[in-house]
């Protein structure tokens, strides 16, 4: 009888095991666990083999996660000392140690700079109070965009393997916890997409280190226009284009084509005097600035260096709720002897969407958290403007852009 006691414990100890592992019960985001009978990982709902309570317990009280807190230095404040010019300010966020102001309201205060009227006034065919585009308006076009992205890699284009996911504390140890690519295979008819091809014949148009200038022969401008003319085709631009038309932000398309030209393509410095980064550069192909990585948020110049062994995926710290193309990663990676912190990207979008979403919050929300919706999902993308240098009537270039948060539901 005494040597049954062990053996009843034993039995009734697995049998209360195997029950938890038929809940949700303190498993919520768990790694995937084969001896379980369901299961409750981040990836369950799009595997269809969650727990019953998974819903419940895992999904309901789930507060947005921030994931990119170290993506980007935001751009230096003290470019402008005691700026007294609405030059390259225009909508600027207040700031009480400016002696006057540019943003929306300085005019009801009392307390905006002289040439605010001339440089940032209504002459630009809106008037920023009266046509400020709303959360809810962002969210609503944001949708639109995300179903007229018909160009995306369908589930079967892209196998992942995005092995190890670490926790945010560890992104900095620059450890390789992923022995295999990220890109296990990608259908690379994709490619052959005329915005796809478009695309790629621009990413290697650079040079990544910052502090050396960019120059472009007649070839490398021509494809800058070929590009914008191929996402223009594009239900997802023409989409774009319509809502920005109607908020009154844009006249024509010609002249919203001409501005995605100069704020995303047009030349500043980063390093040193010479035009030596842009904002389709940064964003896109990637850049290398003391030492590190900087921007570089594509999927498909990921997928081509990493091709080339260029790129070592390392692990990554965010996976995206969504259970189809596009999604979102947030990834720790090696590029040809430089680390990447944080960077994230969308997977799986095509070129235009990306170009769509980042130019939407850029115009909207200049310098500040930008929150969208995709496939019902809450998305959030940061912008920066380049504050140093400006183009046309005191408008800005794009600093860089990219996804900094989302929420699991």
């Amino acid at each position: 009888m005494k040597a049954c006691v062990p053996l009843m414990v034993a039995m009734l100890c697995g049998l209360a095991w195997a029950g938890n592992l038929e809940s949700c019960a303190s498993r919520c985001n768990e790694k995937f666990n084969r001896d379980a009978a369901c299961q409750c990982d981040r990836r369950c709902s799009r595997h269809g083999d969650c727990c019953e309570d998974y819903e419940h317990l895992c999904t309901a009280k789930e507060e947005p996660e921030e994931f990119l807190e170290l993506e980007e230095e935001a751009p230096d404040n003290s470019l402008y000392s005691a700026p007294s010019s609405c030059q390259g300010r225009c909508r600027e966020a207040f700031d009480k140690h400016h002696p006057c102001h540019c943003n929306d309201r300085c005019q009801e205060f009392g307390n905006c700079c002289k040439d605010f009227e001339s440089l940032c006034g209504d002459h630009e065919g809106f008037s920023h109070s009266s046509d400020a585009i709303t959360k809810e308006e962002l969210q609503s076009i944001s949708e639109k965009i995300y179903k007229a992205d018909t160009n995306k890699a369908q589930k079967e284009d892209i196998v992942l393997n995005s092995q190890n996911r670490i926790s945010p504390s560890e992104t900095g140890d620059q450890v390789d916890h992923c022995p295999e690519p990220l890109f296990t295979y990608v259908n690379e008819q994709l490619f052959s997409k005329p915005t796809y091809a478009a695309f790629i014949n621009l990413l290697n148009n650079y040079q990544r280190a910052t502090g050396h200038g960019e120059h472009f022969n007649a070839q490398q401008l021509a494809e800058q226009g070929v590009f914008l003319r191929e996402i223009m085709k594009t239900a997802v631009m023409k989409e774009l284009f319509s809502f920005l038309h109607h908020q009154n932000r844009y006249g024509s398309e010609q002249e919203f084509v001409e501005d995605l030209k100069n704020m995303w393509f047009g030349l500043y410095s980063r390093g040193n005097e010479e035009a030596d980064s842009s904002g389709f550069e940064h964003v896109f192909s990637g850049e290398i600035k003391k030492g590190k990585v900087t921007g570089f948020h594509n999927w498909i110049r990921f997928y081509l260096q990493e091709k080339e062994g260029l790129v070592d995926y390392y692990s990554h710290n965010y996976d995206g709720p969504w259970d189809s193309y596009p999604d979102v990663l947030a990834m720790q990676f090696n590029w040809d002897g430089y680390y990447k912190e944080v960077g994230s990207a969308f997977i799986g979008s095509s070129p235009e969407f990306e170009f769509a979403l980042y130019s939407l919050c850029f115009i909207a929300r200049p310098g500040k958290v930008c929150q969208l919706s995709l496939g019902g999902y809450p998305l959030a993308i940061q912008t920066y403007p380049w504050d140093k240098t400006t183009y046309g009537n005191g408008k800005k270039y794009i600093a860089t852009a990219y996804v900094v948060s989302s929420t699991q539901q």
